[in-house]
């Protein structure tokens, strides 16, 4: 299962036999599978996955999604093969909020340094590159330097701070 946005869609709790948590995301082990059936796998916003060392589990952010879908890319081939699964470790590589053209707060390098940083000028320019380097590794680089080009086509025209 996977699902995208805010929240887990209220369907996963209508489901037979999968157990829920409060937020509605199905209770996965650390191999994503499932806490009541090895075969259903949950990745993303509906999985509610545990993240050794810490109270909390893993965070549901595109960072995690993005890291339990690679994850999963190798297990599977793994369960194909007869293989044991491995179990899947969030790393936190830190985030980043971009508050304008030239300024941006976050916590970068994941928790090396502790607490939120504020981050401006050129050096927060040059750390918001990374979004690029994201679309890069999901689309390709092709449809990330179309981006960069449409989004200064349209910059002109867009506000320097999103106000909702």
């Amino acid at each position: 299962m996977w699902a995208a946005g805010i929240k887990a869609p209220a369907i996963l709790s209508q489901l037979d036999g999968l157990t829920t948590n409060r937020l509605g995301q199905l209770i996965a082990r650390r191999t994503l599978q499932t806490e009541t059936d090895d075969n259903v796998f949950a990745l993303g916003d509906c999985a509610a996955c545990p993240w050794p060392g810490n109270e909390r589990g893993v965070p549901p952010r595109a960072q995690a999604a993005h890291q339990q879908a690679s994850f999963l890319f190798k297990a599977f081939e793994w369960r194909m093969q007869g293989k044991p699964l491995p179990e899947y470790t969030y790393r936190d590589f830190g985030s980043l909020v971009s508050l304008g053209h030239y300024s941006a707060v976050g916590s970068l390098m994941g928790g090396l340094i502790s607490g939120n940083m504020l981050v401006e000028g050129l050096f927060a320019r040059f750390m918001l590159y990374a979004y690029r380097l994201h679309i890069a590794a999901l689309h390709g680089y092709a449809r990330m330097a179309f981006d960069a080009v449409a989004h200064w086509l349209r910059r002109s025209t867009m506000p320097r701070v999103k106000l909702h």
